[in-house]
């Protein structure tokens, strides 16, 4: 097995301009800086920013640029995301770019930051990856880590490493760290968080091993997090259990109990059906 490395890039984003020339750049610095790196991972709406009229088509012109970048460094690049127009509808998404320049998969969230990120559609279906002679990955964006069916589905499709850009800018990223860190260990998982700062974020990008060690937590500047990743040590915590102790996806693989609540009866979400419209706190709509 090859030595594997992903880097993470925590840069600033803006929301007035494309973003895809620093992008070009700091790209071009990691392949000369640290040249044992394999992948790149941006932050979540990295391309464009937030602006919803920045929707393109794909494939469509930024894509085959990010393609051509990925293609002329010989590198796997997950470009955070970005906008996608498809079908009438608009999708918060990641493309999966090899080091042919070729888009492999494209992921789209599942869960919109709802009511806040208004006018996005909900993707319904999961991202799994191989890299040839390294792993398996998945493909996660922001708010789906918050519900651990999306992380706990991709662990059982075989994701060694989760990809997750974020954008995150509020007082709820200390509870996002430790949604991480617990994800990482219940999953035995890597898990690559990656955050912006300026217009993309408040930063404190994470990554996390599959124990649940904290490999490094940026601060708020802009950082390049470069983590050689070690497949052998994800299948002997599986293997033999977490830090030697709950082997979580076998139990979960041998459950005796069936969950109710994803059967969407009227019975099984009786409660959750008595808390109302998704809608802003406060709001005129209340």
């Amino acid at each position: 097995m090859k030595p594997f490395a992903i880097a993470g890039i925590q840069m600033a984003v803006s929301a007035a301009q494309e973003n895809v020339s620093a992008m070009e750049k700091y790209v071009a610095h990691v392949k000369r800086r640290f040249p044992w790196v394999n992948m790149l991972l941006f932050s979540e709406l990295c391309v464009f920013g937030a602006p919803l009229d920045k929707a393109e088509k794909m494939p469509g012109a930024t894509e085959a640029r990010l393609c051509s970048l990925a293609e002329r460094h010989g590198i796997w690049l997950i470009p955070g995301s970005m906008y996608e127009h498809k079908g009438g509808k608009i999708f918060n998404t990641t493309p999966v770019i090899n080091p042919a320049g070729q888009v492999i998969a494209r992921f789209r969230k599942m869960f919109p930051f709802r009511p806040y990120e208004a006018g996005v559609a909900a993707g319904t279906e999961f991202v799994v990856f191989d890299v040839p002679e390294a792993g398996r990955f998945g493909v996660s964006i922001c708010y789906d880590m918050w519900f651990p069916e999306t992380t706990r589905q991709m662990a059982a499709m075989g994701a060694e490493v989760i990809l997750h850009p974020t954008m995150t800018d509020t007082i709820d990223r200390d509870v996002e760290l430790s949604i991480v860190k617990a994800s990482a260990a219940m999953n035995q998982c890597y898990f690559f968080d990656i955050n912006g700062i300026e217009g993309g974020g408040c930063g404190r990008s994470i990554a996390v091993d599959p124990a649940g060690y904290v490999l490094h937590e940026a601060d708020a500047s802009a950082q390049i997090i470069p983590v050689e990743i070690d497949f052998a040590k994800v299948r002997r915590e599986r293997e033999s259990g977490m830090r030697g102790l709950g082997q979580v996806l076998k139990s979960f693989r041998d459950r005796e109990v069936d969950f109710p609540i994803y059967k969407r009866t009227a019975e099984a979400e009786a409660y959750l059906g008595t808390l109302g419209a998704l809608i802003k706190p406060g709001s005129s709509d209340a």
